[in-house]
């Protein structure tokens, strides 16, 4: 099954009060495994960047002035996600911010059956927990070091492997593991021959020998306690 986790960097909240995106990353899973596949891209948002939001990406007005409006990079997207199941974290913001640029520029949108949340699946999973990507990649020990902003295809990247790990990545592959060991130990038993057990009472040349040894014994301990 082909999946592509994504994210969205956008100038702020809700694209209703003007905001927009200014970066997209996607990541390519089939069968659940990183194919190295990727889509990123930074998109000039045609409007100014706020600071608060430049505090969070890093991505300023003199960076984003020269990278494409959202509408030049629109049919490489659609392409690259195809017809895909989508997955990503708080996917709701997300899709609602794709969804008003693929309509401007006249492309089909998203529908949300199409879409898997991680920040649902976290809740369900660990309820009471931390559910953000920071806590998710700790309880799970991927490294965060090169996070020191927030960016959509490390985010992207990042949060394939939380989305592996909560749909059971590693218990999967420990027990594919138990089931190979096991079967191959059914299959020793198998090939193993009949081997019929040793009679426990000794024969009498085991007796004699045994005899002999004990006249070698100088003042045993039965004799002394008159037990012999």
């Amino acid at each position: 099954m082909r999946e592509v986790i994504f994210d969205t960097e956008t100038t702020g909240l809700d694209p209703s009060d003007g905001h927009r995106i200014c970066e997209i990353g996607c990541v390519e899973l089939v069968g659940r495994i990183e194919t190295g596949r990727t889509f990123h891209a930074y998109i000039n948002p045609c409007r100014p960047m706020p600071a608060e939001a430049e505090a969070v990406h890093g991505l300023s007005d003199r960076f984003l002035a020269d990278k494409p409006a959202f509408a030049a990079i629109a049919a490489e997207f659609v392409a690259f996600i195809g017809d895909a199941r989508l997955i990503a974290h708080n996917a709701e913001f997300d899709r609602r911010f794709i969804n008003w640029e693929l309509r401007n520029c006249g492309h089909d949108q998203i529908p949300i059956e199409r879409v898997g949340d991680t920040l649902v699946m976290a809740r369900k999973k660990f309820p009471g927990a931390k559910h953000s990507l920071d806590a998710l990649c700790t309880r799970f020990s991927i490294d965060l070091t090169a996070r020191d902003k927030h960016g959509a295809l490390l985010d992207a990247q990042l949060l394939s492997r939380v989305y592996v790990e909560l749909m059971g990545g590693r218990q999967i592959g420990m027990s594919l593991g138990q089931a190979a060991a096991h079967e191959e130990t059914v299959a020793i038993r198998v090939e193993r021959s009949y081997v019929a057990p040793r009679p426990h009472a000794a024969t009498p040349e085991e007796l004699a020998r045994h005899a002999a040894f004990l006249k070698l014994l100088k003042n045993p301990l039965w004799e002394q306690s008159g037990t012999g």
